[in-house]
């Protein structure tokens, strides 16, 4: 396992292609949420007080990231979507349920997946390896080309993610186009949310 930093920075990377699918506010919102994310596997360090589980257990595997990821973005769906749609700083026509879940499923999947990977490329230097396939593969993966400890490792790839994630910030290309984007506004829509605002 690499430090909190470089679990961060890795998160970044993963949450890079977010610039080419959102838009320059959503992108940093939905960077921001999958770094919020990142060390969701690490609640096993919470639960095995209370559950016998160990660190580096079930919770840092694909089926538990999975599972949580798709849990969570059908709560989002269902319980968020109309709310993100009455709060005018979004300043979308209409978010779609579908928007929200992919939203918050590939947040989560993003920060815990590179959680697992950060993981992978750093134990077993203080900590048991993972076994990210389990159940179907109940071996551990290991590489182990990084050193928990390692300022280079943590805080070298958080300023590289800072950095790509600031001249990606920059480009003025827009983002592809899905249906997921938000804050597709027309100008008619942008004249009557002008409007709206002035009363």
């Amino acid at each position: 396992m690499v430090d909190v930093t470089g679990h961060l920075g890795m998160a970044l990377l993963f949450a890079a292609p977010a610039w080419l699918i959102w838009g320059r506010r959503v992108a940093l919102a939905f960077v921001a949420f999958t770094l919020g994310t990142a060390m969701l596997p690490d609640v096993d360090l919470v639960l095995q007080q209370y559950l016998p589980i160990t660190h580096h257990g079930v919770t840092h595997s694909l089926l538990f990231v999975f599972l949580v990821s798709i849990l969570v973005g059908v709560v989002a769906a269902k319980w968020l979507t109309a709310w993100l749609n009455d709060h005018r700083w979004i300043r979308s026509t209409e978010i779609s349920a579908e928007t929200v879940f992919v939203f918050a499923t590939g947040g989560l999947l993003l920060g815990g997946v590179s959680h697992l990977f950060a993981d992978i490329l750093s134990a077993p230097d203080i900590a048991p390896p993972i076994k990210p396939f389990w159940p179907i593969y109940s071996e551990p993966i290991i590489v182990d080309v990084v050193y928990y400890d390692s300022p280079l490792w943590n805080f070298g790839l958080l300023a590289v993610a800072v950095g790509l994630h600031l001249v990606l910030a920059r480009r003025e290309r827009y983002p592809i186009e899905t249906r997921y984007r938000i804050g597709t506004r027309t100008a008619a829509d942008e004249r009557q949310y002008s409007a709206t605002s002035e009363e």
